[in-house]
């Protein structure tokens, strides 16, 4: 399963609220890149419902299978188990990544039991999930091969629409001396066909090392 996470960048969200038994579960998933982000998005929730009993969360950031992933989940005061972990199972199961979950409870006077618990808090995050594929917010992220092509400015244009055209994932352009475009790509040697192709061999890739990006 590819990972995914929320389109736009860094601080898209998308928030659903779901009812329980008259309990209350408003559910803020975030994009975020950092555990310090992750936990001021969660600070954030508690500054904006203050009166609320439980603030539960639950984070992965990093892509999945490597070393460095950090994976956090927190009750927040409901029985152990409950919550933060049925939220961060949400999220794993659904392939989110460099993404914060946070549920924020108003109770509504009926105990729900440790089942019931863990049931709602599951809810509320794949709920959002799918609200969240329903508006067209859900990216890929995937590990590509970045490159600089050097260009000059009054071909870099055209040559960028051109390998645009041929399917590649031109990330962007920095103007100086020369146009540089950074490219990212999967399969660096039909890359550098096509870019011997629409630059008539003029113009050499420079091997920039790999970054996990969005795509699509």
């Amino acid at each position: 399963m590819s990972d995914l996470t929320l389109r736009g960048g860094i601080g898209s969200r998308v928030d659903v609220e779901i009812d329980v038994k008259h309990s209350r579960f408003l559910c803020h998933l975030v994009r975020v890149e950092t555990e310090d982000a992750a936990r001021e998005t969660i600070h954030d929730a508690r500054k904006a419902h203050p009166s609320a009993r439980h603030h539960c969360s639950a984070f992965v950031l990093g892509p999945t299978g490597t070393p460095d992933q950090v994976r956090r989940a927190n009750d927040d005061g409901e029985p152990s188990g409950t919550a933060g972990r049925p939220m961060l199972e949400a999220l794993d199961g659904r392939g989110f990544v460099d993404l914060v979950a946070v549920v924020t409870r108003y109770f509504g006077g009926t105990l729900l039991g440790a089942g019931g618990l863990v049931r709602a808090y599951s809810e509320a995050v794949l709920t959002t999930i799918d609200e969240a594929h329903t508006r067209r917010l859900v990216v890929t992220r995937e590990r590509r091969e970045l490159f600089a092509l050097a260009l000059s400015h009054a071909d870099a244009g055209r040559i960028e629409a051109e390998l645009r055209q041929r399917g590649v994932l031109v990330l962007g352009t920095e103007y100086g001396r020369e146009a540089v475009l950074r490219i990212a790509d999967d399969d660096p040697e039909r890359l550098a066909a096509v870019v011997a192709g629409v630059t008539a061999g003029a113009a050499t890739l420079e091997a920039l090392g790999h970054e996990w990006i969005d795509v699509g």
